[in-house]
């Protein structure tokens, strides 16, 4: 395959999702290769891009000057052909609840690899369904890249929730930074265990409930948890749990949403009976992270090796997605979907 031929895509593979789309974006960007996407979203309830996953193509379409054919609303077919990589400022709305780290995702790496900084600001959702929060994005997300030469810092400006959305996230990426391996083995001791409870425009006792909830049910494991419960800015109610341990290995983050209907209980129950699995695992990476790791990882050259909790479809679908545009990239997953998992990777210089 020419480095002008275009990489194919067929986006009902694997999850079948934006996953899809958005690894096959960034890698564009990065190989300055054209890509064709086929059945995008192909697996989802309404197959098609989607206004977030239009505001995705748009972003990188405007990092890379890109000639992009098929960029509708619904379209299950697109063409996207970067002319290079121009770090700069931009700013990005989505108009619905639609997730700004999804977005972020996206052009975070391509613009981390640029020799000036780019400053990002998007609009939409930042605490919503199927996608990490803003807390994991700062906590974890953005800890990890700049630990292997990949900058990113980001701010929270505004919380977003479903239906509305209208927060706002700000990030800060690169300048390149020198490339380095990620070994992680046993996650280690857990040093702290620590809990935000966040809300917006709702009484006082929700998130006094889902705070108590969270140290009852950890105090009962042997943890001491540092909670905090935090008033957030945002145009519509919500309510969130992030919690967050740190362990040797580095930090992992849980986290779980509050609707209608659902009791503060709930909510707090849903993020620490995830926190305690991940534990229990023995990972050095929540399932979040080691998705988000594979393209990173594979930029890098060197032999890195982590542990994630679950290996996710999300994972698989990206290992996929990355030997499509760089061949020679090692990804060697020891586990199935679901089960706890090696995962070593040695990555190249896209060319």
């Amino acid at each position: 395959m020419t480095r002008a031929e275009a990489v194919p895509i067929d986006g009902s593979y694997g999850e079948g999702g934006g996953q899809v789309l958005r690894t096959s974006l960034a890698l564009s960007l990065l190989t300055r290769r054209p890509v064709v996407l086929r059945n995008i979203r192909a697996r989802r309830p309404k197959p098609g891009l989607a206004p977030q996953h239009l505001t995705a193509v748009w972003a990188a379409a405007e990092v890379g000057r890109a000639r992009v054919e098929g960029d509708v609303r619904g379209s299950k077919e697109l063409r996207f052909e970067p002319s290079g990589l121009f770090p700069g400022s931009y700013r990005w709305d989505i108009g619905t609840a639609g997730a700004t780290s999804l977005v972020l995702h996206t052009v975070a790496l391509p613009l981390a690899v640029a020799e000036v900084t780019s400053d990002v600001r998007l609009t939409g959702g930042t605490h919503v369904p199927w996608s990490p929060p803003f807390e994991h994005l700062e906590r974890v997300w953005a800890p990890a890249l700049a630990s292997v030469g990949f900058p990113v810092r980001v701010e929270l400006r505004r919380a977003g929730f479903y239906p509305r959305g209208g927060g706002e996230i700000c990030a800060r990426l690169g300048p390149a930074a020198e490339r380095r391996a990620l070994v992680l083995g046993e996650r280690g001791e857990v040093r702290a265990v620590r809990a935000l409870v966040g809300t917006a425009r709702l009484p006082q006792h929700v998130s006094c409930r889902a705070a108590e909830r969270v140290r009852e049910r950890l105090r009962a494991q042997g943890f001491e948890p540092q909670t905090e419960e935090r008033r957030v800015d945002a145009p519509s109610p919500g309510a969130y749990v992030f919690l967050e341990a740190e362990t040797e290995s580095g930090p992992l983050g849980v986290s779980a949403l509050g609707e209608r209907g659902k009791p503060a209980e709930a909510m707090a129950d849903e993020a620490v009976d995830e926190l305690l699995a991940i534990l229990d695992s023995g990972a050095s990476v929540d399932p979040h992270l080691a998705d988000q790791l594979l393209l990173p990882l594979a930029l890098v050259p060197e032999e890195s090796v982590f542990r994630t909790a679950r290996v996710t479809r999300h994972l698989l679908t990206n290992a996929w997605g990355i030997r499509r545009f760089l061949p020679g990239v090692e990804i060697e997953i020891d586990a199935p979907e679901g089960a706890p998992g090696r995962v070593r990777v040695r990555g190249v210089e896209p060319r």
